[in-house]
């Protein structure tokens, strides 16, 4: 039989919303809260451990197999999860996950000639969370994330991913970190900036490729432009000479993906 709290002074309770709210209680615990069902799925289908998931029966409909989980699992009130539930259409299930180390040692690569997707200094988790669905929807072999500005298991990440955030093969590291690793691997650096570039569809995108973006305020830091094999624009025709990250990105990926489509 299930364990059922029904009060928000519950110490789990208490300790779930200290996570969702504080990124040095996710990395000082290495835990982190996850909430929906296709989230959950997904969670689990990328072998993340899995602590405690919170069921609330008053709301949960899904067929997903809850007692299959190796971990607690608990039963709340539908007032204890109207507390704890960031938005209502969840499907009446969170949980508290460990999380991964996201190294850049722990990318491994299924092709000689990866499409890699580096954004640096990201910070709005719209945008993170935006990018994260494009390089699930393209089947990126990976995103890396240099110099991250927002801790990547953010509760306000996991939502804007559509839990897509476990779906992609994600690592993070400096910008340096970085480099080094694209150039001892092989990867070609094609950065996304203005000066002293070429339209992107003058460059060939079926080598190993790694994309990289910088923000729209900032741009790229100098290292990435200096160090890059190639740097690309998107031409474009209006007043605006730049274009929100997460659709920047898209335009680059989805042309290196038609590329490899045509080979």
């Amino acid at each position: 039989m299930r364990k059922h709290i029904t009060s928000i002074s519950n110490p789990l309770i208490k300790h779930l919303l200290l996570l969702q709210k504080k990124s040095k209680l996710r990395k000082s615990c290495n835990e982190f809260v996850i909430e929906g069902v296709q989230e959950l799925k997904y969670a689990n289908e990328a072998e993340y451990t899995l602590k405690q998931v919170l069921v609330c029966p008053d709301i949960f409909e899904d067929d997903i197999q809850l007692d299959a989980l190796s971990c607690e699992v608990l039963e709340i009130s539908k007032v204890v999860f109207e507390k704890i539930a960031y938005r209502s259409s969840t499907g009446g299930v969170i949980a508290i996950a460990s999380s991964k180390k996201l190294t850049l040692d722990k990318l491994k690569f299924d092709t000689d000639s990866p499409l890699i997707l580096v954004a640096e200094a990201p910070e709005k988790p719209g945008n993170i969370g935006a990018l994260l669905r494009t390089c699930d929807a393209a089947h990126l072999d990976a995103v890396i994330i240099a110099n991250p500005k927002t801790d990547l298991y953010n509760p306000n990440i996991i939502r804007s991913s559509v839990g897509t955030i476990f779906t992609n093969s994600i690592a993070t590291g400096t910008t340096s970190e970085i480099i080094d690793y694209l150039k001892t691997n092989n990867i070609h650096i094609f950065a996304a900036a203005l000066q002293d570039s070429n339209s992107y569809l003058e460059e060939n995108f079926t080598v190993p490729t790694a994309i990289v973006v910088g923000t729209e305020h900032e741009g790229l830091s100098e290292n990435w432009r200096v160090q890059a094999h190639k740097i690309v624009k998107i031409p474009m025709d209006g007043k605006v000479d730049s274009l929100n990250v997460s659709v920047s990105a898209a335009i680059l990926i989805f042309e290196a993906k038609r590329q490899r489509l045509s080979v």
